[in-house]
């Protein structure tokens, strides 16, 4: 398949109400810290993005909000392509520039604190991380408290970037100021918004 083709097929069936079912989901998961939410397979995004990152994106991004590829989506000609057809998002020049990052490979990726941190006036000037990961159970737990969560709230993705528990820390320092996570799994995603405060179990 050429990357024309590649690049138009596989979007939304329904865009306007396929947009809102996962955007109300998303919207649920950030209420809700850890809380796992479904989200049916409604795109059939070129490899290596995922099919619920990519309705992610396509729930959230347009035209007005650049957005940063980490290398390994990066140096798929045909994810840039399908992701720019289908949102109309620029592509941001530095992780300081993006509105929105894909992290396929969220082990290896730069520091949190390079990607756009918002303003004390305009917090919401951050950019929101979006995380490939392979489910929200086989990796290390993560004990999560603070807003929206009753007393804690676990979950365990598998492949977190490296000093994860202490990036996190300093993030919630930040605060207002602060990026924000998805975790986009098969079939599901939670999100770890910057209120959320990050323990691991050993601790």
């Amino acid at each position: 398949m050429d990357i024309a083709t590649q690049s138009i097929d596989g979007g939304f069936a329904e865009p306007v109400f396929n947009a809102q079912v996962v955007f109300r989901a998303i919207m649920d998961a950030m209420a809700r810290p850890g809380a796992v939410q479904d989200v049916p397979q409604l795109t059939r995004p070129p490899a290596p993005l995922s099919a619920t990152a990519a309705a992610a994106a396509l729930s959230l991004c347009d035209n007005d909000t650049p957005v940063w590829l980490d290398p390994p989506l990066q140096a798929e000609a045909s994810v840039k392509a399908w992701l720019g057809f289908h949102t109309g998002a620029p592509m941001a020049n530095t992780p300081a520039d993006a509105h929105f990052a894909l992290i396929a490979n969220p082990k290896e990726m730069a520091a949190l604190d390079g990607f756009a941190q918002g303003t004390q006036e305009y917090p919401d000037r951050s950019t929101t991380l979006i995380f490939l990961v392979d489910d929200l159970a086989s990796g290390p737990s993560l004990l999560l408290e603070g807003p929206g969560i009753e007393k804690t709230s676990m979950i365990a993705p598998p492949g977190m970037p490296r000093h994860f528990v202490e990036q996190w820390k300093q993030n919630n320092q930040r605060f207002p100021r602060g990026v924000d996570i998805i975790l986009a799994a098969p079939g599901s995603l939670a999100c770890l918004p910057r209120t959320t405060r990050i323990k691991t179990m050993e601790a």
